[in-house]
């Protein structure tokens, strides 16, 4: 299915995109519930802040719990099995659940509609995924430790396995082992992960999921057996964010569509979107990546609102290389404290900038999460993703189920 802007429906409103008016095409949804799945990222709980507990499950769909990580010997494992599971200063919990685990679990119960995940990998947790994919030994041992690591010990918390391989072929983080081989023996380790869960899902009987999250960047996509992997998980979670990590240029974080001036047009949602169905992902198979966090760049000049201009390095005081949550740069106010919104007609998303001192900001606000959701289901794709949850301050999580306003501005 062809996915650019002249066909997008957003059911509602009608603006300006591109110079392409935005009109409701009359497509039937599907009647299937879409996908709402969020990551929660544990190690941001805190007492008066954010808690599993204290999650919006009935808006979800699915929770991924981020992350178990690899180990040297190529094996699943948990990354903290303080935090995680209770096991602290080498004593075991005193139940099976302990730790963010008895969270999940008395979240699962409140919520049965609830599916839980454990996400493998991401970026800190992906150094020895090439290691354990290279033979159909290692890769056999890794899909037996997912099953041994986290299925048999904490009988039915989690309903299946999100992999998150940050990134095959080209790395990720400095340190991550990496080889041109790792594009197909990721496809055969996702297989072996999918033989190994579909043996112990008949045992259990009970349906066991596997979901891959990858990267939206065009040279990233290349290193993926995009169409096989669509064969063998129930969905692919594209991270449709990220676009300019690491960049001291102020380009957005997460634009939906490219616009005018922009010198990387491939680096937006639709291209990304359009990329892996042309290889054969189909749409049904994609959930949509939303970016409950912002990135800021220092020094950056005021023409054009700071917007493609070159800046300094990341700015420290909004976030450094990591951004800014959400709800933490909603608590600062920024807009009473010299800064002024703007809002891309063409992006599809705002952004802030300081003259006086020079920061520029872009991040996603309650109208560029439900106009991207709505490309969601314009679309057919399976439904959206949230990194993550706790970035939330509530209103972007409401933002996917409550039709934007027309205003912009």
């Amino acid at each position: 299915m062809a996915v650019d802007r002249r066909t997008f429906a957003a059911a509602g409103f009608s603006t300006l995109v591109c110079g392409y008016a935005l009109v409701q095409q009359g497509r039937t949804a599907p009647a299937r519930r879409p996908v709402v799945a969020g990551y929660v990222a544990p190690w941001k709980a805190r007492p008066g802040g954010p808690g599993i507990k204290m999650i919006r499950a009935r808006e979800l769909t699915h929770l991924m719990y981020a992350f178990g990580t690899v180990s040297a010997d190529g094996l699943a494992e948990l990354a903290d099995r303080c935090l995680d599971a209770g096991a602290c200063d080498g004593t075991a919990p005193s139940s099976p659940f302990g730790g963010n685990f008895i969270q999940l679990a008395e979240l699962k119960r409140d919520n049965p509609q609830l599916r839980v995940l454990i996400s493998l990998g991401g970026w800190n947790g992906s150094r020895y995924f090439s290691a354990a994919a290279v033979t159909p030994r290692s890769r056999a041992r890794f899909a037996q430790s997912v099953i041994d690591a986290f299925f048999r010990p904490y009988p039915g918390l989690f309903d299946g396995v999100d992999v998150d391989w940050e990134f095959p072929v080209s790395g990720g983080r400095a340190g991550n082992v990496a080889r041109p081989e790792d594009r197909g023996n990721f496809t055969l380790l996702i297989a072996e992960v999918r033989r190994k869960l579909a043996a112990f899902s008949a045992l259990e009987r009970r349906e066991m999921e596997l979901t891959i999250a990858v990267s939206a960047a065009p040279d990233k996509i290349v290193n993926l057996e995009a169409a096989a992997l669509a064969g063998l998980v129930d969905r692919i979670h594209l991270m449709a964010y990220d676009f300019h990590a690491g960049s001291a240029f102020a380009a957005f974080n997460a634009p939906l569509f490219a616009c005018a001036g922009d010198p990387y047009p491939d680096l937006n949602v639709d291209a990304s979107v359009n990329a892996l169905i042309r290889v054969g992902v189909p749409p049904a198979k994609l959930t949509l990546g939303m970016a409950f966090f912002g990135r800021a760049v220092a020094n950056v000049p005021p023409q054009n609102g700071g917007l493609f201009q070159k800046g300094a390095t990341a700015s420290e005081e909004w976030g450094g290389s990591d951004g800014i949550d959400y709800r933490d740069l909603v608590a600062r106010r920024p807009e009473k404290h010299g800064f002024r919104r703007f809002w891309s007609d063409e992006a599809q998303v705002p952004w802030l900038y300081n003259a006086e001192r020079r920061i520029w900001i872009s991040y996603d606000d309650p109208l560029s999460i439900a106009r991207k959701a709505m490309y969601a289901r314009a679309h057919a794709l399976a439904g959206v993703m949230i990194w993550d949850l706790f970035a939330d301050d509530g209103s972007l999580l409401a933002a996917l189920r409550v039709p934007p306003a027309r205003r912009s501005e």
